[in-house]
């Protein structure tokens, strides 16, 4: 699913007016019917509802709402901003028919204005759309911040008003919607932490826009879908053997951290690669070849890994969980990226090294991926004010080393070094415990060992990790899970996948 611009969903509104023979108000009415839909669905239209409205074409949407809930017999009172000026065309002419119809409308001038609002009144934020792109001020300000106040649910039609579509809002008031009705594809902004709070849960309504249009605009921001994910997938050839997927390693483990290896091998095997050896420091040794006996075991060093010897052999090569960050895994990170130029995935431990040795940048080898959290993103290249200017930063910084990027989180995003962002759509909060970092990097590991390209292994990887995730939160609750169940869940993503 491409996210677009502001500006790219104005143009795809135009599109589809020109190319459907419609006119603006024509999609006004088909967003408003969506929303109708919607609320008879989940049985909203029980409650009082009371829309407010700026005088935009946000508001119009909320004018040609109540015109449809009024004719089908359900009560609304309709309020509006007034700003002391017109409204865009579409607006008046809503408010025009609805004046036909119902002397329930109010305009709010100050704050004296303000309903008093029933325990079941229903609130649909219709105040600003998309299009706003500065902090709200005077009585739209106050009105926000009285219907934050009051409790009660609230559905904000196409974006919470005060929001932002594309940059931070940290500072303004926002309303807090319980829901979000938005139009035909996702907003950039519904995909941050900072907005949660904001966002509530997302609704996406089909307003029938130009599939040609989406097809051809191209978009910076995609949001990976099972339907993209399944186009990925290498179908595997009924005489294949086990060299056809490839020789997995995994750098990992060092005393009192060897969970992380086996974690790490357990998910690369699971992940479909042909075979996997595992360079772990001899204190290891017995850990990984008893719980792991798939996985062959090479030595390196005591407590920690060590300098290692002829790694050019392997298709793919993860680096990283529970290393440690001594000096001599410095020293190993320099010899591998010498010998290995290609196929490295560098996490955790690996990532700490790289932020507390700057010299190791202009080592690594290009097309690298990295796999760091929040937190390591900051330790490796500086503070960020906030969710935009920490994704602005990753794409910078891809495109600075051409490496890939795999920013963590709830939407997980997969910087390209060209700018390209895909954000990934599986995964619950049940996750957020230790050890999913290392199963992780074993998936995508084993994928790219596999001959999965780069962007191919890290966008499987990642939805395949939060599937196998969704499917372990059913079974064992979200608080309950943890990475081991993930890993045993695997091979029921794949089978969904693969279906």
């Amino acid at each position: 699913m491409k996210i677009f611009t502001s500006t790219q969903i104005k143009n795809w509104d135009a599109a589809t007016i020109k190319e459907q023979h419609i006119l603006s108000i024509d999609l006004m009415e088909r967003a408003a019917n969506s929303c109708f839909e919607w609320l008879l669905r989940y049985n909203f239209t029980q409650r009082q509802i009371h829309i407010f409205c700026g005088k935009g074409n946000n508001g119009g949407d909320g004018l040609a709402l109540a015109r449809i809930l009024l004719g089908n017999k359900i009560t609304v009172t309709v309020h509006i901003i007034e700003s002391g000026k017109s409204g865009t065309p579409d607006f008046q002419e809503n408010l025009r028919l609805l004046h036909a119809i119902t002397t329930d409308i109010h305009f709010i001038q100050a704050e004296s204005f303000f309903p008093a609002l029933e325990n079941n009144s229903l609130i649909i934020d219709a105040l600003f759309g998309t299009g706003l792109s500065r902090p709200t001020d005077g009585i739209a300000l106050q009105t926000i911040e009285f219907l934050n106040k009051t409790a009660l649910p609230v559905i904000s039609l196409d974006i919470p008003s005060g929001l932002y579509a594309e940059k931070s809002t940290k500072g303004n008031t926002v309303i807090s919607a319980t829901h979000t009705l938005s139009f035909q594809n996702y907003k950039l902004a519904f995909l941050f932490p900072e907005n949660e709070l904001f966002v509530g849960t997302v609704h996406l309504l089909n307003i029938g826009l130009s599939k040609d249009y989406e097809t051809r605009q191209p978009a910076q921001y995609e949001l990976s879908d099972i339907d993209i994910i399944k186009g990925i997938i290498k179908p595997r050839n009924k005489f294949a053997h086990k060299g056809n997927f490839g020789h997995a390693a995994l750098v990992a483990g060092s005393y009192g951290m060897m969970g992380a290896a086996v974690l790490a091998a357990a998910s690369c095997l699971r992940a479909g690669t042909g075979k996997l050896t595992c360079i772990v420091p001899s204190c290891g040794y017995v850990v990984i070849q008893t719980s792991v006996p798939e996985a062959m075991c090479r030595i390196s060093g005591n407590q920690f890994v060590g300098i290692i010897e002829d790694t050019g052999s392997y298709s793919a090569i993860g680096i990283g969980p529970g290393i440690g960050v001594q000096e001599e895994t410095a020293q190993m990170l320099t010899k591998v990226f010498s010998e290995h130029p290609g196929g490295l995935l560098l996490d955790a431990d690996a990532l700490n090294c790289m932020a507390q040795d700057e010299k190791l940048f202009s080592e690594l080898p290009p097309g690298t991926v990295i796999t760091p959290h929040p937190k390591e993103l900051e330790r490796l290249f500086g503070f960020t004010e906030n969710d935009f200017e920490r994704l602005q930063l990753a794409i910078n910084k891809a495109a600075a080393h051409d490496i890939y990027i795999v920013l963590k989180g709830h939407y997980t995003a997969i910087i390209t070094p060209r700018g390209k962002v895909y954000f990934n759509s599986t995964g619950n909060a049940g996750m957020a415990k230790a050890g999913m970092g290392d199963v992780l990097t074993g998936i995508i590991t084993g994928l790219m060992a596999q001959q999965y390209s780069l962007p191919e292994a890290a966008m499987l990887g990642v939805y395949l990790h939060g599937l196998a995730g969704d499917i372990a939160a059913e079974k064992y609750s979200q608080p309950g899970m943890q990475a081991g169940d993930l890993i045993n869940c695997i091979p029921e993503a794949w089978k969904l996948l693969s279906s």
